[in-house]
């Protein structure tokens, strides 16, 4: 029956995946946990908690459900609504302080755009330890005694995730299609739920055919004008095979498809956790006088676009064409050592990044995969 229900949630969650799916907040106890047993804490979008209790499943643990608004942990902390307040709130609440004789929270790696170690440790007496990005790495991660390894740290865009937003694309597109068409032009509601589907698939699953050329900084409305374009010409050369095609059909089709595929394609950018949103002109510099190698950056970088060489103290930027401009880096640098500079040689500043968190940059608002 457990599983029939995460079955369930994992369908109806992935199909509505572009809404917040709150759960309860406060303490869930998995297996036996005793004062030494480690804690846990995510966000409270449903379908995340169901896979990290699924992932904690075996062990002896606490796991903490902080308000993140029902939106999944990326999205909620670069957003600004899973914060410093809502991991201190959960902690002095729920409990845990008289159930554990330790002090050591462990947080999924992609809170840190909104979760500051240091001020958690001021206010609380709570230290974080950065877990992995994705829930079924927990058991690498205490196998490795609580040390998450560049590839547990590093976000991904596998066939799965793809999938799962392509779907979820596809069904809410179709929905609200769907009774548009059936209700107005009922003629055309099957093909048009076809080429919905059709086209987010399409659109997902090949991404890694074209990710690399949108992650040069080519804009999404090219690569949206070059989809249309090639629909058009599918649709003229359908034309020319097929008899009784009129010039009515074509600008009709040409129209929906327009409509759908700017809609599909135009937020990539957003809808990818490999890409930078739209704001690649916004690079990471370093101030090397104030770095000293603490290697924050690289614990919470999620693409490894860091190295610290341990010598000489200093962090790195070696794969900075990696970077997604998430800000966690220069949230959790401890000597503000790291800021973003535009081409023009405009800063900003760390503090203006731990106050405006992404909002700062523009939201993300899908939720891929499996994330914590």
């Amino acid at each position: 029956m457990r599983f029939l229900g995460y079955a369930v949630a994992n369908v109806f969650e992935t199909l509505l995946r572009l809404l917040p799916f709150p759960c309860r907040t406060g303490l869930i106890k998995i297996g036996k946990p005793q004062k030494d047993s480690p804690v846990f804490l995510t966000c409270n979008y449903h379908l995340t908690v169901q896979r990290v209790k699924r992932a904690l499943k075996g062990m002896d643990a606490y796991l903490l459900i902080a308000n993140s608004r029902g939106i999944n942990v990326w999205c909620a902390a670069a957003g600004g609504h899973l914060t410093n307040h809502e991991v201190i709130s959960v902690l002095k609440t729920s409990g845990i302080e008289g159930l554990v004789g330790h002090r050591q929270v462990i947080l999924p790696q992609l809170a840190a755009t909104g979760v500051e170690l240091k001020i958690i440790k001021e206010k609380t007496g709570w230290r974080i330890i950065w877990g992995p990005v994705y829930a079924k790495d927990i058991p690498v991660f205490m196998q490795n005694k609580m040390k998450a390894g560049r590839m547990e740290r590093e976000v991904k865009f596998p066939f799965i995730q793809r999938l799962e937003v392509a779907i979820s694309w596809a069904f809410s597109l179709s929905l609200l299609a769907g009774i548009i068409a059936a209700i107005f032009f009922p003629r055309v509601f099957v093909p048009l739920i076809l080429f919905i589907w059709g086209l987010s698939l399409a659109t997902f699953i090949f991404y890694p055919l074209y990710g690399s050329w949108l992650s040069s900084g080519k804009g999404s409305l090219t690569f949206s004008l070059l989809v249309w374009g090639v629909i058009l010409l599918a649709l003229v050369l359908y034309s020319h095979l097929s008899s009784g095609i009129s010039w009515r059909f074509l600008i009709r089709w040409g129209i929906i498809s327009f409509v759908f595929v700017f809609i599909t394609t135009l937020d990539l950018k957003g809808g990818s956790p490999l890409l930078a949103g739209g704001f690649e002109e916004l690079k990471v510099t370093i101030d090397e006088d104030k770095c000293r190698g603490a290697a924050f950056c690289e614990t919470v970088c999620p693409r490894n676009c860091y190295d610290v060489n341990r010598k000489k103290h200093k962090a790195i930027l070696p794969r900075a064409e990696r970077c997604v401009l998430c800000g966690a880096c220069i949230i959790q640098c401890p000597f503000d050592a790291l800021y973003f500079k535009n081409p023009e040689g405009e800063v900003i500043l760390p503090g203006t990044m731990r106050k405006y968190k992404q909002n700062l940059l523009g939201k993300r608002v899908m939720k891929t995969g499996n994330n914590r």
